[in-house]
């Protein structure tokens, strides 16, 4: 029974001797290798690594995406020049045909104040006929 008792104790600071071995890392002066603390750094620093290769991907997507978007901007401010151009042009030519319908209006009499009328009414008409048979 005593064999049995200082066998497991001897198995017990068998297991400590391991332990210590593993936390020590293969030692250079017991037979080459790395230590502990060098095997750490050495984790650490392949994950920095993978952390800056992924940041540098997220940071060239980021660029690619401000590109774009600066594109799309100067597309869009180059679209409203254009239209903001087309609405005066056609600002200036409803000006100006409301100047030569006033002109007609006040040279003509009565006869062309109901030709007017007519066609307004007929242009509301017919806007409403269009849009009732759109629907």
């Amino acid at each position: 029974m005593q064999k049995r008792r200082s066998g497991s104790s001897n198995h017990s600071s068998n297991n400590g001797h391991f332990r210590d071995m593993s936390r020590r890392g293969y030692d250079p002066e017991r037979g080459g290798g790395f230590s502990a603390s060098d095997m750490n750094s050495g984790i650490m620093e392949q994950q920095n690594n993978e952390r800056i290769s992924e940041l540098s991907e997220q940071v060239a997507r980021l660029k690619g995406l401000t590109i774009d978007i600066g594109n799309e901007v100067r597309e869009q401010n180059s679209l409203l020049d254009q239209m903001q151009d087309g609405f005066s042009s056609t600002g200036d030519m409803l000006a100006g045909s409301l100047r030569r319908i006033g002109t007609m209006l006040e040279s003509g009499g009565p006869k062309h104040m109901m030709y007017m009328v007519g066609f307004i009414v007929g242009v509301m008409v017919l806007l409403w006929m269009l849009m009732k048979g759109g629907k």
